[in-house]
């Protein structure tokens, strides 16, 4: 069975139900990059998809029934955002915890993605999109660039280094 294109996937929110297989996706993903560049992968639980849930919403892309995307959305600014780095903004948006399944990755479902999210930024009267990516090769920096964002800053955070992103 082939995937379907990016295009034909269907966006919406997660529900509470949806918090195992959006959880198995971004193990999924963040295993892949361990595989491809050696980086430690980071373990995602349902109960921390659940703890998204009550503080943002979780956008998803699904392809037929399978959740293949997701990328939570919050107006709460995250630990490890600094908004000094930042230009000023009375509403922003944050971008989190995005992933793509492994093989669908490079396929433009990530485009969507970020396509969905700007209308939702929209929808709320956000007037930025930020974000952190992982100052490293497995990092999605080269990625966001390419979507539109501009780099505003580096910061390290808990001796992780991170690269901040505006849109």
């Amino acid at each position: 069975m082939t995937a379907s294109s990016p295009r034909t996937c269907i966006f919406g929110y997660a529900t509470t139900a949806d918090a195992a297989p959006v959880a198995a996706l971004r193990c999924a993903a963040t295993l892949g990059l361990a595989e491809q560049y050696g980086c430690p992968a980071v373990r995602v639980t349902e109960k921390g998809v659940l703890f998204d849930l009550k503080s943002g919403r979780i956008l998803v892309a699904r392809d037929r029934a399978a959740i293949v995307g997701c990328a939570t959305l919050t107006l709460k600014k995250p630990w490890a955002i600094d908004p000094a780095l930042f230009t000023k903004s009375k509403k922003p948006l944050y971008l989190l915890a995005m992933a793509v399944a492994p093989d669908r990755q490079r396929t433009g479902l990530g485009r969507r993605l970020i396509e969905e999210a700007r209308a939702a930024a929209k929808e709320q009267h956000c007037d930025a999109i930020r974000l952190d990516a992982y100052d490293a090769p497995w990092g999605a920096g080269g990625f966001y660039e390419k979507c539109g964002f501009r780099e505003t800053g580096r910061a390290t955070y808990r001796e992780t280094a991170l690269i901040y992103f505006e849109l």
